[in-house]
């Protein structure tokens, strides 16, 4: 079984396309991996990219990527309605096929020391590859975002894995983690009111008591005057999709507000939509050998 390792960064450009091909050329151009996708918002002025290959082509790939972000996004110029530390802002490896958990910590590890070291950027190990129980969750890690980092970092507590215990002003800090497989997951509302979106996030997220595996917050998208849940689902299937958009839904009834629309940001696994399609079209014992592409692949 040939190992494969999945790789999702995120960073802190949604915007200049010339840019955001620049930075994809160095995965395209990388041995022993594959782009998969990537999707950019200018909203958040954001762009999620996934890639797939060995773990050493992975590895390598996001090395060569760190190389251009940091050539070509200055976070003293930068604004966008998602949180973010970075200009490279978060950088997860999750196992596929033929790898394991502890593997993908290592590279997480072998990734995070060149960053810090060659590009002279704070780095804090989260989620599975956390150094600490406090910087399992990236929210904690990232808390503050670019513009509080400059105090927060001088915090003993919160002295970073590798790199510099100063911000790099242009590059900022970033967050490298593994994990297990997320979804994200975003749900538009007929309102522009984003007090709103953020009202619905604070009860369904799992930290304001609401649904275990799920973190959200509200957000303005101003290119189309409507407020958003942004949602990562960190368990979809202890957590199911429907489940979480249909809390939306119910929270949205309480201010009058409908949801016109939803959106998946970069992959996810086909089991979470077919847990969704279960639910909503009543299928009994539904399983995807059903689903006609996974036999043609067999």
């Amino acid at each position: 079984m040939a190992k494969l390792v999945e790789c999702i960064p995120n960073f802190s450009e949604g915007r200049n396309k010339e840019v955001i091909e620049k930075i994809m050329d160095a995965v395209r151009n990388t041995e022993e991996v594959k782009l998969l996708d990537y999707s950019s918002d200018k909203s958040h002025n954001r762009t999620v990219v996934t890639f797939i290959g060995s773990p050493k082509g992975v590895e390598n790939a996001m090395i060569n990527m760190a190389e251009k972000v940091y050539e070509n996004i200055d976070m003293t110029k930068h604004s966008g309605e998602h949180p973010r530390m970075g200009a490279l802002d978060v950088v997860p490896f999750v196992p596929i096929t033929g790898v394991d958990m502890e593997e993908c910590i290592e590279i997480a590890n072998k990734v995070g020391k060149t960053i810090g070291e060659k590009y002279s950027i704070p780095v804090y190990l989260y989620e599975k590859a956390a150094s600490t129980p406090e910087r399992e969750n990236l929210a904690k890690v990232r808390k503050g975002q670019y513009e509080g980092f400059f105090e927060k970092i001088k915090d003993p507590n919160w002295k970073p894995d590798y790199g510099p215990d100063k911000v790099n002003e242009k590059g900022g800090c970033v967050a490298v983690g593994a994990r297990v497989p997320l979804v994200a997951f975003n749900v538009n509302l007929d309102t522009e009111n984003v007090e709103i979106a953020d009202k619905i996030a604070k009860v369904i997220r799992n930290i304001g008591g609401g649904l275990r595996y799920v973190k959200a917050l509200g957000v303005k998208l101003e290119e189309r005057n409507i407020a958003q849940v942004s949602i990562n689902l960190v368990n979809y299937e202890k957590t199911a999709l429907y489940r979480v958009f249909e809390m939306v839904k119910i929270e949205a009834k309480r201010y009058g507000v409908n949801i016109i629309g939803s959106e998946i940001v970069g992959l996810l696994p086909m089991e979470a939509l077919i847990k969704t399609a279960e639910y909503y079209l009543q299928i009994e014992d539904f399983c995807t050998k059903q689903v006609l592409e996974t036999r043609i692949w067999e």
